[in-house]
C-alpha cells in the first residue's frame, strides 16, 4: 500500500488509465514536457509519447472543443485546465456542447471527457489562480462534478471518472496536492462514484464539506470534541449528483447541519444543499442549516486570503450557533 501525495496519486491514476485503455488521451497546456504547473502529469509524455500526452496551445476553448471531437471519435480525453480561473474561456464549450451532447443524441452518443481543474485558494496566488467555481458546473445539467480531498480519492475517483461515459468536471484542491496518505492498489471497499463518505461519526452536528475544506472540518471536529461536542464530518466527494441519501440519514440523526466550502455562500453549493436538507429533514431539524464559506467579493490579494477563506474558528463558531439555537 504505497504512501502518495495527492499530486502523485492523480499521476498514478492517469498512468494506470493510459496503460489500461489505448483510447485515453491526456491534453492541456504544459502537461507534457513540463509535467504540468503542479507536476501532476510529470513523466507521462516521456512514457506514453506525444500522441497520447499532448501539449496544447494556451487556448482553453480549443482544448475542450478538441476533446469533444475526440470523444465523438471514440477517445476518452482527459483535459487539464491549468488553474480554476482559466476555465472561463472554455465555458461555452462545456455548458453548450459537452454537457448537452448525450441528451441531444437521445443517449446514443457517449461523451467520456474529464476536465481536470485545480481549485481553491491557500497557495498565496491571485484571483484567477484561487477561485472556487464549482457552482457554475454543478448547476449545469448533463455534467457530473467531482471534488477529491485526499490521495485515495484523487487516484480512484479519477479512474472512475475516466471510465464514465458522461462528461466529468474533476476538481483537485491545489492546497492539498502535497498531503500524503495510503493509496491501496486494489481496494475491496471502493466507494461508488456518486457516494459521499462519512469520515468521522458524531451525534450533535452534521458537517458537510468537500475538497480543501475537508481537512479543516476534521480538525474542527477534533477541537469540538475537547469541548464535549460530537461532529459527524461527511466528505461529499460528488457535487453533482449529490448523495442525498447519505446526507439526510446523517442529519436525521444529529438534527443539525453546517455546510462548509471555500466558494462564496451567496448562490453557492451550500444553498442548494441547505434547501435539500430542509426538504428532506424538516421535522428532524433542531436548528436552521448554517453555511460557512468565502465572502461575496472577488478573491482578495494573497496577503488577505487567510481572512477570506473559512478556517477552524469560523467552522466552530457555526457549530456553536447551531447547538445554541
Amino acid at each position: 500500500m504505497p504512501v502518495l501525495t495527492l499530486s502523485q496519486a492523480i499521476n498514478t491514476g492517469l498512468r494506470r488509465a493510459l496503460e489500461d485503455d489505448p483510447s485515453v488521451i491526456v491534453m492541456g497546456q504544459d502537461v507534457g514536457g513540463l509535467g504540468g504547473v503542479f507536476r501532476v502529469t510529470d513523466g507521462l509524455q516521456k512514457d506514453f509519447g506525444t500522441e497520447r500526452v499532448i501539449d496544447t496551445p494556451l487556448a482553453e476553448a480549443g482544448i475542450v472543443g478538441t476533446a469533444i471531437g475526440l470523444a465523438l471519435r471514440g477517445y476518452r480525453p482527459v483535459c487539464e485546465i491549468q488553474f480554476d480561473g482559466f476555465v472561463y474561456p472554455a465555458f461555452n464549450q462545456i455548458v453548450s456542447q459537452l454537457a448537452k451532447l448525450r441528451a441531444r443524441s437521445g443517449g446514443r452518443l457517449a461523451m467520456p471527457v474529464v476536465v481536470r481543474i485545480p481549485v481553491g485558494g491557500g497557495i498565496g496566488a491571485v484571483e484567477h489562480h484561487s477561485e472556487s467555481n464549482e457552482a457554475y458546473f454543478a448547476h449545469t445539467a448533463g455534467l457530473r462534478v467531482v471534488c477529491c480531498s485526499n490521495p485515495h480519492d484523487g487516484h480512484w475517483l479519477l479512474r472512475q471518472a475516466i471510465d464514465c461515459d458522461d462528461p466529468v468536471i474533476f476538481y483537485e484542491p491545489k492546497r492539498r496536492y502535497w498531503n500524503k496518505a495510503d493509496v491501496p492498489e486494489d481496494p475491496s471497499d471502493l466507494p461508488r462514484f456518486e457516494h459521499a463518505q462519512v469520515l468521522r461519526s458524531g451525534g450533535d452536528v452534521t458537517v458537510l464539506t468537500y475538497g480543501g475544506m475537508v481537512d479543516t472540518c476534521l480538525r474542527a471536529a477534533e477541537a469540538a470534541e475537547e469541548e464535549g461536542q460530537s461532529l459527524e464530518v461527511i466528505d461529499l466527494r460528488t457535487l453533482s449528483p449529490l448523495d442525498i441519501e447519505t446526507i439526510t440519514e446523517s442529519v436525521r440523526g444529529t438534527g443539525r447541519c453546517v455546510v462548509v466550502h471555500e466558494a462564496p455562500t451567496f448562490a453557492g453549493l451550500g444553498a442548494e444543499i441547505g434547501v435539500a436538507v430542509t426538504e428532506h429533514c424538516f421535522y428532524h431539524l433542531e436548528a436552521p442549516v448554517l453555511r460557512v464559506g468565502g465572502y461575496n467579493t472577488p478573491y482578495p490579494p494573497a496577503k488577505f486570503e487567510d481572512q477570506y477563506l473559512p478556517d477552524l474558528d469560523r467552522v466552530l463558531d457555526a457549530v456553536d450557533r447551531s447547538i445554541a439555537w
